[in-house]
């Protein structure tokens, strides 16, 4: 029998301890949803060594008991005070805390859908040395609203065309604000980034867009970006009627402090969206049947553009708000004071 060729790279790799890849998840009462995400982790197939690191602020639903308890020599737990977290702060100090060539993003609820996840972003990131960062597609969890699924199939369709990317029109770049959100775009539920790069350019010590803060800086400095079209988790949130205005105030809100964008300028341009969202998707209902399939979705489907759209004119009035009005109306905010579950 004809033995199998050995892994060079792979034997080296094992011989001196040294890991491509460190995974780094970010913990904060993630409920159950958190175990399947790690075993997925876990169970990824790879040619090369990775670390494992979950790093907790302050969980009280037995996260962090349950990563003790599991037995395997990657898992290491990193634990800080809720009052010491901050989205690009954390991330850098579990960079700081690993190895690997690679640091791999994911959030406590997206979860890789298939054991080749970590493969295919680093695979992606190899295709050129100037590639500072990946981010791979989101699905949506089978049981989430149709809406929500097609919104995200359109949204990463939409980097299929050009999967690495650069600042290769400055004019453009300076004229277009589309164009500068599309190679700003960057999502650290499911990403990587390059370790060379991450200690030119750490994550910015900001309470959102930390990952498209840090993109629009690797862009401008000359570096690419890659998209891993087959490096896929399940990622979806099912808000309420309210989470969905809190969590569109604060993506609103970050975007026009940090970049100047205005998501929803004023009311005139918040009703025409709203009709123009409803009549979409009473035309996606007609066609997909979801009158018939999924006639709750349908019957919500309204009212949440609405709470989406009224959240995007708040977020854009922000800076003028109180502060104690913005706290109120901020997700995170609430999520990081322990009011509401984790989510990003």
């Amino acid at each position: 029998m004809r033995s199998k060729p050995v892994n060079i790279t792979l034997l080296h790799q094992l011989m001196t301890g040294q890991n491509k890849a460190s995974v780094i998840i970010p913990t904060k009462n993630p409920g159950r949803i958190f175990r399947a995400v790690l075993s997925s982790v876990c169970s990824q197939k790879t040619t090369f060594q990775f670390e494992i690191l979950v790093i907790d602020s302050g969980s009280t639903d037995g996260t962090v008991d349950y990563v003790k308890s599991i037995s395997d020599s990657r898992i290491r737990l990193c634990e800080i005070a809720s009052s010491e977290f901050g989205h690009g702060r954390t991330r850098n100090l579990a960079v700081s805390l690993t190895t690997g060539q690679f640091a791999v993003f994911i959030t406590h609820d997206a979860c890789p859908v298939s054991d080749v996840w970590l493969a295919n972003l680093v695979r992606a990131a190899e295709q050129d040395d100037r590639i500072a960062g990946v981010f791979g597609r989101h699905i949506a969890y089978p049981e989430a609203s149709p809406f929500t699924a097609r919104e995200l199939a359109v949204h990463f369709s939409g980097f299929e065309g050009s999967p690495v990317v650069s600042l290769d029109d400055p004019q453009r770049y300076a004229a277009d604000e589309g164009y500068r959100q599309f190679l700003h775009f960057f999502s650290n539920n499911n990403a990587l980034i390059r370790r060379t790069i991450w200690g030119k350019i750490p994550y910015p010590d900001v309470d959102f867009a930390e990952d498209q803060i840090w993109a629009q800086k690797i862009i401008e400095a000359g570096w690419f970006k890659a998209y891993a079209c087959d490096a896929v988790v399940f990622h979806s949130h099912d808000y309420s009627l309210f989470e969905r205005l809190l969590r569109s105030f604060d993506e609103s809100h970050a975007l026009h402090r940090l970049f100047g964008y205005r998501l929803c300028s004023n009311l005139g341009i918040l009703i025409k969206k709203w009709a123009a969202l409803t009549v979409r998707d009473v035309r996606f209902a007609c066609a997909s049947g979801l009158w018939r399939k999924a006639p709750r979705f349908v019957a919500r489907a309204p009212f949440d553009n609405f709470m989406m759209l009224l959240g995007y004119y708040l977020g854009t009035k922000g800076n003028i708000l109180r502060p104690k009005l913005r706290q109120k109306l901020s997700l995170d905010h609430r999520v990081l004071a322990g009011l509401l579950k984790g989510k990003k």
